[in-house]
C-alpha cells in the first residue's frame, strides 16, 4: 500500500531575513515544528538569512509560518519570502548544513 497524497498537507519554503542568525532562531524553530508535529528542515544561509522548508497539515504549517514573523525573543524579523516547496518526504524536523 502506497501513501496517497494528503489534500490537507502543505509544504512551503520560508526565507527569513533580519536579525535571525545568532539568536537561537533555528533551535527555536525546531522546537516549534516538533510541537506542531511538522516535517522539514531549517538552516542558516551565508547571506545572513534563515531558510526553512516546512511540511504537514495546512493549519500547523500556517501556524508555524505566522510564528516565524516574530521568532524567538532576540530575533528581529524584517521579512519572510514564502514560496511553495516540494514535500521533503522525511519525517521529523531537523537542522540542515549552512548553505
Amino acid at each position: 500500500m502506497t501513501d496517497a497524497p494528503q489534500p490537507d498537507r502543505l509544504s512551503v519554503r520560508l526565507l527569513i531575513a533580519g536579525r535571525v542568525q545568532g539568536v537561537f532562531f533555528r533551535n527555536w524553530m525546531i522546537a516549534e515544528a516538533n510541537r506542531l508535529n511538522l516535517d522539514g528542515w531549517v538552516r542558516n544561509r551565508a547571506d545572513g538569512t534563515v531558510e526553512a522548508v516546512i511540511a504537514g497539515p495546512r493549519p500547523a504549517v500556517e501556524e508555524l509560518a505566522e510564528l516565524c514573523r516574530q521568532g524567538p525573543d532576540s530575533a528581529q524579523v524584517a521579512s519572510i519570502d514564502r514560496t511553495p516547496a516540494p514535500d521533503p518526504g522525511a519525517k521529523g524536523f531537523t537542522k540542515a548544513a549552512t548553505a
